[in-house]
């Protein structure tokens, strides 16, 4: 029995799953959002907690942080959710014509506001709920999110290749990972890619979605205030504006182009077209 599968049969699967995703109902689509947005945000969370202290090397500390992210999207993938990220490569099944450029629009809305829901929610449970990021953790989910936001909107083309960069690494991992017929194979799959993102510092919408607002929660923690060392000014731009205006809007079309593009797209043109044309279809 063969454990994977080729290029060719892979390309034809991925505009299946395409397919597939749109006979959900629209209840179905927003819970499986919801899903896979906290999926993504118990790994970003694990992700903050691993970054948090000091590493001898900055770079062992990025591969360590970058491995365990990736169990964000074996989350997604094994148990099955919906993520937008890997829905951008539902444009396979729209150049297919198995769907039609209205579903697959309507899918990608109602699991981007999911995934929003979820990972707002369990950054919202676990800084104001838990008491786990009251104190060291809570300073540095603050740090990461004044990152991401605090060089303001004239790093929005810098965010924007980031995005691409992480989106294409993110699809290649989908579809390594339906390539793979055992969870074994799903799992080493999902993980050198998702790794290298994370440790190369690209930027990816969904899980920005619970970093940013986890920063925001952990912010107004009178604890985290007073060990706090950021300037003032830094901390003021940290608020659900500048989420979307300095990272959110420019990486989610960052991420469009280099799921739905570079992946979607051009395996669904090498495969679907100038090689079945190639051989007589």
């Amino acid at each position: 029995m063969k454990n994977f599968l080729t290029p060719a049969e892979l390309a034809e699967q991925v505009v299946s799953w395409g397919h597939a995703k749109v006979r959900y109902s629209v209840q179905v689509t927003l819970l499986l959002g919801f899903l896979a947005g906290a999926y993504i945000g118990f790994a970003a969370h694990l992700a903050t907690i691993v970054a948090t202290g000091d590493f001898a090397w900055i770079g062992l500390k990025q591969f360590c942080v970058g491995s365990v992210f990736s169990l964000g999207l074996m989350l997604v993938i094994i148990p099955g959710s919906e993520l937008w990220t890997g829905n951008t490569l539902m444009s396979a099944a729209v150049l297919e014509r198995r769907i039609s450029l209205g579903q697959m629009l309507r899918n990608w809305c109602w699991v981007y506001l999911g995934n929003l829901l979820g990972a707002v929610f369990l950054a919202w449970m676990i800084a104001s709920q838990t008491g786990i990021l009251d104190g060291e953790f809570g300073v540095k989910a603050v740090q990461i999110a004044v990152a991401k936001v605090g060089q303001g909107s004239g790093h929005n083309l810098a965010y924007f290749y980031r995005a691409l960069a992480c989106n294409w690494l993110v699809c290649l991992a989908v579809v390594q990972a339906m390539a793979a017929q055992d969870i074994a194979g799903k799992v080493l799959a999902i993980f050198f890619p998702i790794m290298a993102f994370v440790a190369s510092g690209f930027e990816h919408a969904i899980a920005n979605m619970y970093f940013i607002p986890a920063g925001i929660f952990a912010a107004q923690l009178e604890t985290v205030q007073s060990m706090c060392e950021l300037d003032s000014a830094l901390l003021e731009q940290l608020n659900w504006a500048s989420m979307w205006q300095n990272n959110l809007l420019s990486v989610t079309l960052g991420n469009l182009v280099g799921g739905g593009l570079c992946v979607g797209m051009c395996y669904w043109w090498i495969y679907r077209v100038h090689t079945n044309a190639g051989s007589g279809r």
